[in-house]
């Protein structure tokens, strides 16, 4: 008895004279997972990214800052080492991340209203949250 295809199924494998074959990379490509809304990973990914909004300092607590900062700036001779808390906004949504930084303080620029650290950092005046280190004891 006759299966069906039997006739065929011992046949060789065609081969075209004319075209050349597929590399096995360019063919597996065929069948790669197709995005159809291109960037629709990213974008979800982004959205869900938190990010923390930015604390309003009480008046109590920016006048303790101030005085942390005065004091920053007669001490600046001695290089001191302080520990800044301070917010950075995120550059593509709302809100941004607080960091917390150690280093030995370089200069206080006015003009730019930013702390400068010995290896370049910039901290931001307006965004500080907490200033900490030994030359504060007094204050605290």
């Amino acid at each position: 008895m006759k299966t069906k295809y039997e006739d065929i199924i011992n046949l060789p494998h065609h081969v075209s004279k004319t075209r050349p074959q597929m590399p096995i990379s360019d063919r597996a490509a065929q069948f790669a997972p197709f995005a159809a809304l291109t960037g629709y990973d990213a974008a979800i990914k982004e959205t869900g990214r938190l990010t923390d909004d930015k604390i309003e300092l009480e008046e109590s607590s920016l006048n303790e800052l101030n005085a942390k900062i005065q004091l920053l700036r007669e001490k600046l001779a001695d290089a001191p080492e302080v520990t800044f808390t301070y917010f950075r906004p995120d550059d593509r949504k709302d809100g941004g991340a607080y960091l917390t930084i150690t280093g030995t303080v370089k200069k206080l620029d006015d003009y730019e209203r930013q702390i400068v650290l010995q290896d370049g950092t910039k901290v931001p005046i307006d965004d500080i949250l907490d200033i900490s280190g030994d030359i504060f004891a007094v204050i605290e």
